[in-house]
């Protein structure tokens, strides 16, 4: 089992950067991806960034590419999500998850475990 526990959501201006953090704990933490995804309100979960957890191979979403970067500590069990030039279409839930699978993807139904969610608010 993984325990995945995200912070660094805020209240920030357009044009701000943040970064978000997701410290991973278990009593055999071993994933193969780890991912964030955001849920706006009213709208469904969408990938933004995952990271091969052995390699570092980062991918993103197009509207991540060139704004947003993800990196991991692996010392640290803890994967973060570095966000620059924020625009308020990026409010939302941001949530960290794991899937124990070397496959990459996209789907969130593909990804075993969760963290409880953190918020960003951009204001304009």
């Amino acid at each position: 089992q993984v325990q995945l526990v995200e912070s660094g959501g805020d209240l920030v201006q357009a044009g701000d950067s943040l970064t978000l953090s997701c410290a991973a704990s278990g009593s055999s933490f071993s994933v193969g991806v780890m991912a964030w995804f955001r849920q706006a309100f009213g709208t469904e979960r969408e990938f933004v960034a995952g990271i091969r957890w052995q390699s570092g191979t980062p991918y993103y979403t197009n509207s991540a590419k060139g704004r947003f970067a993800i990196s991991r500590d692996t010392a640290k069990n803890t994967v973060f999500l570095h966000l620059n030039s924020l625009k308020p279409e990026d409010t939302a839930d941001y949530y960290c998850a794991a899937d124990r699978g070397v496959v990459f993807s996209t789907r969130a139904t593909d990804y075993d475990y969760w963290g409880q969610g953190t918020h960003i608010t951009v204001s304009s």
